[in-house]
């Protein structure tokens, strides 16, 4: 699907495109293509002289060739972007760039979040947007606020997971469905701080290259600051996730002590009993004891009660068994 956006004071107005003869009456500052086909490229290719990057080419590059100048003057970019699915774990998107006479291509294959919430903000917004510049940084201002949300979330479902660890009865699927769900936020909360870490390289690059005005120059910077304040939330979140994991470690310990606890003490009380049967049986010459001694069974069993009741009433004075 290709989306084509014009500039319109100071708004990105998107225009609707169904053949080639549409794209070419236009004048647009971006051209999105989302999963473009073999007609799509060819018409990019024909109109603008643009050749945009396979799928594999996009997956594929070196993190040191993310950015680079082609031989005919066009800039490329490659930067990755946050989706988080409902359906599924979060991932990261690889999304293309290409700067190319003063417009702005990208190319991804996934309806991004970011993108979504560029075209929204540009129509409510006039004046915010001047040329296609202003467009990218405008993607990678928004890609850090979009990560600054997911960090919100995260931090929402640990408070979550902290009032079901820390609660009274804690069971040991309890225990299973907290680790699952602190493993999916800690996963989450890696690849916020890739994707910051990639977003931080790609403005980096930009004020390197002295491709931006004094106001984007600026802008860039306070790209920048945003980006390293999420670098501290980050790094807590990391904690908190650790010390959750060990606490529901902890309590997972102590179920489990409690069952080995109940097997000693039935394994310390049931022995004198069982060395009280063991000594009665052996000390008979007929082979019904009943014969020699008609209270022997009685007797045994009296004293295989009481030396069982013993060290049970031992280890509830001590408060073993609770």
């Amino acid at each position: 699907m290709i989306n084509v956006f014009v500039l319109q004071n100071g708004r990105l107005n998107q225009v609707h495109v169904d053949k080639l003869s549409d794209l070419e009456q236009l004048e647009p500052v971006w051209v999105d293509l989302t999963d473009p086909d073999d007609q799509e490229r060819s018409w990019v290719k024909s109109i603008y002289g643009v050749i945009l990057p396979g799928e594999d080419e996009v997956k594929d590059i070196e993190a040191s060739a993310r950015y680079y100048e082609a031989e005919n003057g066009d800039l490329h970019l490659r930067t990755d972007f946050l989706l988080e699915e409902d359906a599924g774990p979060s991932r990261v998107v690889t999304v293309a760039f290409i700067l190319a006479r003063n417009m702005l291509f990208s190319v991804h294959n996934d309806d991004l979040p970011v993108f979504r919430l560029v075209r929204m903000r540009a129509r409510s917004r006039p004046g915010s947007i001047n040329d296609y510049m202003d467009v990218l940084l405008d993607l990678y201002a928004t890609d850090a606020e979009y990560s600054a949300d997911s960090l919100e979330g995260v931090y929402e479902t640990l408070e979550d997971v902290s009032r079901r660890v820390l609660q009274k009865d804690f069971s040991d699927q309890d225990a299973a469905e907290a680790l699952n769900e602190m493993a999916r936020q800690e996963d989450l909360n890696g690849r916020i701080r890739r994707n910051m870490m990639d977003t931080r390289r790609a403005v980096s690059f930009l004020m390197r290259g002295r491709l931006l005005s004094a106001d984007q120059f600026e802008e860039a910077r306070q790209i920048l600051r945003d980006i390293e304040s999420l670098d501290g939330h980050t790094s807590f979140l990391f904690d908190k996730i650790n010390f959750l994991m060990d606490a529901t470690v902890g309590f997972i310990n102590i179920n489990q002590n409690k069952i080995i606890k109940i097997f000693s003490v039935a394994s310390v009380a049931f022995l004198p009993p069982t060395l009280i049967a063991s000594i009665y049986g052996m000390n008979f010459k007929s082979w019904f004891p009943e014969l020699d001694w008609s209270y022997g069974y009685p007797y045994a069993l009296a004293l295989m009660a009481v030396s069982a009741a013993a060290p049970l009433l031992y280890f509830r004075r001590r408060g073993w068994l609770r």
